[in-house]
């Protein structure tokens, strides 16, 4: 019975995952872009309350790192945005959703669910903890790589210049890096077919705005 719902769940989850994303895609393409956008804060906090219910959240611990992770990651873009010392010079723009000194919110809560979603990935494709945290950290490095090219166009975020420079995409890696090491150290573990499926979703979602922006 309790296996049998766990089941149901993780379907219905998954399912709106790609509701989500795929519905903004068609969206997008027909020419309502504007709309779409604006609504990403909506997006991310239902991925992100999805996530929290399949994952599953069930532990201090995990709640712990999760927020510890969430706070890292704004704080690297805080120096990133105020000092240009990480990241490249750049700047948030209106549709992340609220704010704290120029850093939105969601940008931490998107490198807390990154790192968790992609630790639980490599978990079932590799075997030693370096190749986990080296594997995690390159889909980390991917996706981000698919939306800076969308990121300018979305009001997302912009850098001095046009698109990220390379040491955007070193900083990235490191700091990715790091937060995996973090979490394998953590021993966490979580849902890998919920993780598959919301990590494989933006990256269709981000590789075909890629390809058709």
């Amino acid at each position: 019975m309790m296996d049998n719902l766990i089941l149901h769940k993780n379907k219905f989850s998954i399912f709106l995952v790609w509701l989500f994303h795929v519905s903004a895609l068609v969206g997008i393409t027909l020419g309502q872009q504007e709309w779409f956008v604006t609504k990403t804060p909506l997006n991310l906090t239902v991925m992100l309350l999805l996530f929290l219910w399949v994952y599953p959240m069930d532990t201090k611990k995990k709640y712990g790192a999760f927020l510890l992770f969430m706070m890292l990651g704004m704080f690297a873009e805080w120096i990133g945005v105020h000092y240009g010392v990480l990241f490249g010079s750049y700047a948030y723009g209106a549709n992340f959703g609220p704010k704290l000194d120029g850093i939105p919110y969601l940008i931490g809560v998107n490198w807390a669910l990154l790192t968790f979603a992609t630790a639980a990935i490599t978990k079932k494709i590799v075997a030693t903890s370096i190749a986990k945290v080296i594997l995690a950290s390159l889909l980390m490095l991917v996706l981000d790589f698919l939306m800076e090219h969308t990121a300018p166009l979305f009001d997302f975020w912009t850098f001095e210049g046009g698109l990220a420079g390379w040491w955007n995409y070193i900083c990235w890696f490191l700091l990715a890096a790091i937060l995996q090491l973090m979490l394998h150290l953590f021993k966490i573990t979580g849902n890998f077919r919920f993780s598959l499926h919301l990590y494989l979703a933006q990256c269709v979602f981000f590789g075909y705005l890629y390809w058709y922006l």
